[in-house]
C-alpha cells in the first residue's frame, strides 16, 4: 500500500502502521518537523515529537516522559506489564536502575569484546558460502543469521534451536496491512519464547555453563539478585530487540551502499572506513524508528499542550534527519560527523546493546569487503519488513563478484 498523494496545502498525516510510511517515512518526517513538531494522531491516540532536540529531551527527561508502559504502540505490548517482555526498556527509575545494574553485571563490555573472534568466524562462514555460489538473499543468508547466532552463543542457545527462535522473533515484529496490534501468530510466538527461556533457565540453575544466562543467575548487588521472570524478560529483549535491529542495520547498510555507489566505494577501497559506513547507516535509516513514552504531566511545546497521561512517540528516524543537526540530512554520506545520533537513545536509556550491534555490523561488513569486490541487488526481489517500531528489509537478492 502506498501513501496517498498530497499537496503542500494538505495537513501532514503520520500513521506508523501505514505501509506507505514503511516504504519511505522521511518526506513525512520532514513535514512534521517543519509544520507539526508536536503532532497529534487521534485515531491511534498518540502525540509525536519529530525534531532532534525534542527527541533527545524525551530520552533525557525520564521524569516527564515515562517508559513504564512500554516503548510500542501495540496495545498488547504496552501497559503496566510491558516489562515482562521488554525488561528495563519498560521501566522508570529507580526500578530501571536496579534492573540495568544487575543485568550489566553479566552483560559486561569484556563479555562483548571477547565475542569478536567468534563473530568473525561465523560471519566468515556465511560470506564464504555466498561468494562460492555468487548469489544470495542477503537478509536470509547473512544479515538474518549472524545476529541470532551471536546472541544465541552469548546466552547459550544451541545451534539446532536458532532458526526456530529467529522465525519466532520475526513473527513478533511483522504486521499485515491494517493490523494495529500483535497478531495471534505473534502472541503465540511470544508464549513459545517465554517457555523456551524458562526451561533454559531451569537447566542453568541445575548446572551452570559459561554463558550470559548463567552469569545473570549469579549477578548480585548487595544481596539483590534477578529472579527468573526478570531474566526471561531480558533474554526476550535480546532476541527481539537485539536480533531484529542488528539484522535490519546490516540489511540497510548493504542496501544504501548499493543505492549510493560513490559512497560504497569508500569502505570497499579502505576497510578502515567500515565503522563510518555503520554509523552513517544508523543515522540515515535507523532500525528503530520510534519509541513510545507516556507524559507524566502536562507538556507544552511550540504552543501545543500534551495532557498528562497521553502517549508520546519519540521519532528517532526523524531526529536523525534534522537539518538543524546534520547538514544535507537526506544525503547518504559515509564519513560525516554522526556524533549526535539518536539511534541508541540517550542518558539512562542509552541502548545497553549498542556496542554489540556495532561490533557485529563492523565485523560482518569487514568480512564482506574482504571477500567481495562488488555486488548488485535485484530491485524486483526486494521486500520490506512491515513493523511499527522497526524499519528494514525482509529480502535483498544479491549477486556478488569475488575479489
Amino acid at each position: 500500500m502506498t501513501a496517498p498523494a498530497t499537496t503542500a496545502a494538505d495537513p501532514v498525516a503520520y500513521d506508523p502502521y501505514s505501509y506507505g510510511i514503511h516504504e519511505d517515512p522521511y518526506p513525512t518526517y520532514a513535514r512534521l518537523r517543519a509544520e507539526a513538531p508536536v503532532y497529534r494522531n487521534d485515531e491511534h491516540g498518540f502525540w509525536a515529537l519529530s525534531r532532534h532536540a525534542d527527541v533527545i529531551d524525551g530520552f533525557r527527561d525520564t521524569a516527564t516522559f515515562s517508559s513504564a508502559e512500554g516503548v510500542s504502540l501495540d496495545p498488547t505490548a504496552s501497559g503496566p506489564h510491558a516489562h515482562r517482555t521488554m525488561s528495563f526498556l519498560a521501566m522508570d527509575p529507580p526500578r530501571h536502575g536496579r534492573m540495568r545494574a544487575l543485568v550489566s553485571r553479566g552483560f559486561t563490555p569484556r563479555r562483548v569484546h571477547d565475542l569478536e573472534p567468534r563473530i568473525r568466524t561465523i560471519a566468515e562462514g556465511y560470506v564464504a558460502e555466498a561468494v562460492e555460489r555468487g548469489s544470495l538473499d542477503f537478509i536470509a543468508e547473512v544479515a538474518g543469521r549472524l545476529p541470532m547466532d551471536v546472541i544465541s552463543e552469548l546466552v547459550g542457545v544451541p545451534m539446532a534451536d536458532r532458526a526456530e527462535l529467529r522465525r519466532l522473533s520475526d513473527l513478533l515484529v511483522h504486521r499485515e496491512d491494517g493490523v494495529t496490534d500483535v497478531p495471534p501468530a505473534g502472541m503465540d510466538a511470544a508464549l513459545h519464547l517465554v517457555g523456551y527461556y524458562a526451561e533454559m533457565i531451569a537447566q542453568r540453575r541445575a548446572r551452570r555453563t559459561n554463558d550470559l544466562t548463567s552469569a545473570l543467575l549469579d549477578a548480585e548487588i548487595d544481596g539483590d539478585r534477578l529472579d527468573d521472570s526478570e531474566i526471561i524478560s531480558f533474554l526476550f529483549l535480546m532476541v527481539v530487540a537485539g536480533n531484529e535491529t542488528t539484522t535490519k542495520l546490516l540489511g540497510n547498510a548493504w542496501y544504501w551502499a548499493w543505492r549510493n555507489p560513490d559512497e560504497r566505494a569508500k569502505p570497499f577501497a579502505e576497510a578502515a572506513r567500515i565503522p563510518e559506513w555503520v554509523e552513517e547507516t544508523l543515522r540515515y535509516d535507523t532500525s528503530s524508528q520510534m519509541l513510545a513514552r507516556v507524559a507524566t504531566n502536562t507538556v507544552t511545546r511550540y504552543g501545543t499542550t500534551i495532557p498528562a497521561g497521553d502517549r508520546v512517540l519519540l521519532l528517532v528516524g526523524s531526529a536523525n534527519r534534522d537539518a538543524d543537526v546534520f547538514a544535507e540530512p537526506d544525503r547518504y554520506l559515509i564519513g560525516r560527523d554522526t556524533g549526535a545520533l539518536a539511534s541508541f537513545g540517550f542518558g539512562r536509556h542509552f541502548c545497553l546493546g549498542a556496542s554489540l550491534a556495532r561490533l557485529e555490523a563492523r565485523v560482518c561488513l569487514e568480512e564482506l569487503v574482504r571477500r567481495v569486490r562488488d555486488y548488485d541487488i535485484d530491485p524486483d526481489g526486494i521486500e520490506r519488513v512491515h513493523s511499527v517500531n522497526v524499519r528494514g528489509l525482509a529480502a535483498l537478492p544479491t549477486t556478488v563478484t569475488a575479489r
